[in-house]
């Protein structure tokens, strides 16, 4: 465009502006200005109330309703912010402990780690799924628990290297296609950190609370934070915390050392207004017996730290119980 046209449309700009404040003022005149005020303010009023209704009808729209597990009556979850905190261990005994605590209970295991599947090799369990008459995978079992994990489904070595729609669709699955019969409690082995599958999750199934793990290490401590925020915006009650390895006593003198430091998650606990839920040591045999496929739970249950992870079960069934009044 040329400088000159330049000019002259800037000038048809001006003029069309004076217009239209000229016409407003006149309108203003004749109309008074409590009727002007009166018609900003409805216009204003309808405006945004449509526009709240065509947010709340998009978000409607882009999120799934959630449904439950056909046959579940409660699910946990476990969560940690981080890996390597013990989260995986802590779901196995604490499913265990709820079966422990009380008999009459029917407690199911789902590990949703589609990445880092460990629920095989901490139940000792392998091999693939036989299929019902409904096309179901049935879970696989051990010590009286029926457990599922994409770790039945893929070779012990095989990464999973998915992109997300694949890792959806399989935990889609997960929790669609397994026939779990009738169980009082699901606990869900989540993987760690806030992405995608904790979203899919949470917005699928009714959750009845989240259980977070955390060592007492200030690192360990801010991702755990990041992940009970998150339930808590997708409005899934945080039952508590537990104290992932506490505490180190020496097997030869019993002197007791605080590797990781001392009540950091108790302190979190307190800072979020949530129960911790319990402590459980750094313990030889809490190691061991996760690494047989004998955890802990069964295979000592008169050792302290199998009665750690009962009181935490406890704890879990007293939590379930408040948020449920």
């Amino acid at each position: 465009m040329s400088l000159y046209h330049s000019r002259k449309f800037a000038q048809l700009c001006k003029l069309a502006t004076a217009k239209a404040a000229a016409d407003l003022r006149s309108s203003n005149r004749n109309a008074g200005p409590l009727a002007v005020v009166c018609k900003h303010v409805r216009f204003k009023s309808s405006g945004e109330r449509a526009l709240q209704e065509r947010q709340k009808a998009h978000m409607a729209r882009g999120l799934p309703k959630q449904k439950p597990i056909a046959g579940v009556k409660e699910v946990i979850v476990v969560a940690s912010g981080k890996g390597g905190v013990g989260k995986s261990t802590t779901a196995v005994n604490l499913a265990l402990g709820l079966m422990a605590n009380d008999q009459s209970k029917r407690v199911g295991l789902l590990d949703a780690d589609v990445y880092g599947p460990s629920v095989p090799k901490l139940m000792n369990l392998k091999g693939n799924p036989e299929l019902t008459d409904n096309n179901l995978m049935r879970p696989l079992m051990n010590f009286g628990m029926p457990c599922m994990s994409m770790g039945f489904l893929v070779e012990d070595t095989a990464p999973i290297v998915w992109r997300g729609l694949m890792v959806m669709s399989a935990i889609e699955k997960l929790l669609r296609q397994v026939d779990w019969g009738l169980l009082d409690y699901l606990v869900v082995d989540m993987p760690p950190g806030t992405g995608d599958v904790q979203l899919s999750i949470t917005q699928n199934i009714p959750i009845a609370g989240a259980v977070i793990v955390s060592t007492p290490q200030d690192i360990a401590l801010l991702d755990a934070r990041r992940g009970a925020e998150m339930f808590r915006k997708v409005n899934v009650p945080v039952l508590g915390l537990v104290q992932n390895m506490s505490v180190f006593q020496c097997p030869q003198c019993n002197h007791q050392t605080h590797i990781f430091g001392s009540d950091g998650a108790r302190e979190l606990a307190r800072t979020l207004e949530v129960e911790l839920l319990g402590d459980i040591p750094l313990h030889l045999n809490i190691r061991e017996t996760s690494d047989k496929g004998q955890p802990v739970v069964v295979s000592s249950p008169d050792s302290p730290e199998a009665e750690a992870y009962r009181r935490i079960a406890s704890a879990v069934v007293c939590r379930l119980t408040e948020e449920s009044r």
